[in-house]
């Protein structure tokens, strides 16, 4: 994997009750392909601190993960959100999102080559303390992450809010370095008992330090409030859901970076 980052576009955000936060527009490439990421930070901290990383729904890096690297920026933390898809593919239908998400669902491969792409934007970061870094992830985002976990990769630890959880070797668990935390809807129907029971069981074997948190009443998609409220869609937002799992993440962070 051959990874430049050639260009960053840095500008002021006036978040409400936050002037020190800052974004930055950041265009990088994997393989060739260019990508283009988002970068958010509180610049009134000094010194280095820990990183996260965001990876976007199926529909690619739009203003939902851009706001959850600033609540992460407001936190603390130096947040990346990456860009799977690439520069100006934004799907805006679902059956567009489901059609890109699908490119990266069947080559694993991929999927682990363009989330690492971004982890070494962040790491290269001079703000960051690249010991430190952890990675989040939202539906797509959060399968996006587990294979990042399950591919080696050097992190901390690693956060999915109602991921995927499906593995097409579930042996890849023992590359795991990094502890998990998964946050999922208990009425999640896209994570039939079978397949959550596989996934436990992988990290078992594996001897993996992770947790998971099933929300009673959530489905799939439940921090985000564009899916409506409706959970018998099958996707929609619960507002206890998505502030447990936050205040969950937040906690998780907590022992990461004592």
């Amino acid at each position: 994997m051959k990874l430049f980052i050639f260009f960053a576009l840095v500008m002021t955000t006036p978040w409400i009750g936050h002037a020190a936060l800052k974004t930055e527009t950041v265009e990088y490439r994997q393989d060739g392909t260019l990508l283009e990421g988002y970068l958010a930070y509180d610049d009134s901290f000094q010194g280095k601190r820990p990183g996260v990383l965001v990876i976007h729904e199926w529909d690619g890096l739009g203003d939902y993960v851009k706001k959850r690297a600033a609540q992460l920026a407001e936190l603390g933390y130096v947040a990346f959100a990456a860009d799977i898809y690439g520069k100006g593919v934004r799907p805006k239908t679902v059956e567009e999102s489901a059609a890109e998400a699908g490119k990266y669902k069947a080559d694993r491969a991929l999927l682990r080559a363009r989330a690492l792409a971004g982890l070494d934007v962040l790491k290269k970061n001079p703000k960051v303390d690249p010991h430190r870094i952890a990675a989040i992830g939202y539906c797509f985002g959060g399968t996006a992450v587990l294979e990042l976990a399950r591919s080696g990769a050097d992190l901390s630890g690693v956060v999915s809010f109602h991921g995927g959880l499906d593995a097409p070797n579930p042996d890849d668990a023992r590359n795991i370095r990094c502890k998990l935390l998964v946050l999922h809807g208990a009425d999640d129907p896209l994570s039939p008992p079978d397949q959550i029971a596989a996934f436990e069981n992988s990290l078992r074997k594996a001897g993996v330090d992770w947790q998971m948190i099933l929300y009673g009443g959530a489905v799939h998609g439940f921090t985000n409030p564009e899916h409506g409220t409706d959970p018998s869609k099958g996707v929609a937002y619960n507002e206890k859901a998505d502030r447990r799992s936050w205040e969950a993440m937040k906690a998780f962070f907590a022992e990461l970076f004592a």
